[in-house]
């Protein structure tokens, strides 16, 4: 049977994620509405051990340059898309003070996607277009299963792979380079007493 094309699809609304169980997390990409579960352990460890170790030099000022917003999770309203990065960072030249809403509106300068095999075709082929059309200067692709932290920087319309980082390795990375952020810190592996490690 023809699929009839004179009938659109129904463009997905904030209800819809409302609507979800808190379990999930609700994202709005070009009218669709897109559904994806909570992180897994290890991608939560990754998340909350980055944002330790980005939030007291850069947000807080201690240790660091200071002069930004660092936050988990922030739901973002850009345009019509609603998005939900890992984490995003506002620098407080542009974001002067935080919003009274549930959102931002304000898109950030940067933000982290720690991917996992049933969130990296959406984290690289969907919000990637989103953060590039709304002028985000920097992404973050943490894969904890591949161990890398893949650096990418906006140039005009697209983004460019800046660096490319993985196992242990001590780096300074884009925008956060005022820093040294130790890889092995991001992996969740709990050393042995001979010092090898274990996954």
């Amino acid at each position: 049977m023809k699929r009839d094309s004179s009938v659109s699809p129904r463009r997905a609304t904030y209800a819809d994620i409302e609507a979800l169980p808190e379990h999930l997390v609700g994202e709005i990409v070009a009218g669709k509405l897109i559904v994806s579960p909570r992180p897994a352990p290890r991608h939560a460890f990754s998340t909350s051990r980055l944002g330790m170790k980005l939030g007291p030099p850069f947000d807080i000022g201690d240790g660091g340059p200071g002069g930004w917003w660092i936050l988990f999770e922030p739901e973002l309203h850009l345009g019509e898309e609603v998005v939900v990065p890992d984490i995003a960072g506002w620098r407080r030249e542009r974001l002067l003070a935080l919003p009274d809403s549930a959102w931002f509106e304000i898109a950030p300068d940067w933000v982290c996607e720690v991917v996992s095999p049933s969130t990296a075709r959406h984290d690289r082929a969907t919000k990637l277009p989103v953060y590039a059309k709304e002028r985000v200067g920097h992404v973050w692709l943490i894969d904890p299963a591949a161990r890398t932290l893949e650096v990418l920087r906006l140039r005009e319309d697209v983004y460019l792979v800046a660096s490319v980082y993985g196992g242990d390795e001590i780096v300074r990375a884009e925008p956060f380079d005022a820093i040294e952020l130790d890889l092995l810190s991001l992996w969740g592996d709990t050393p042995t007493p001979e010092g090898e490690s274990v996954s």
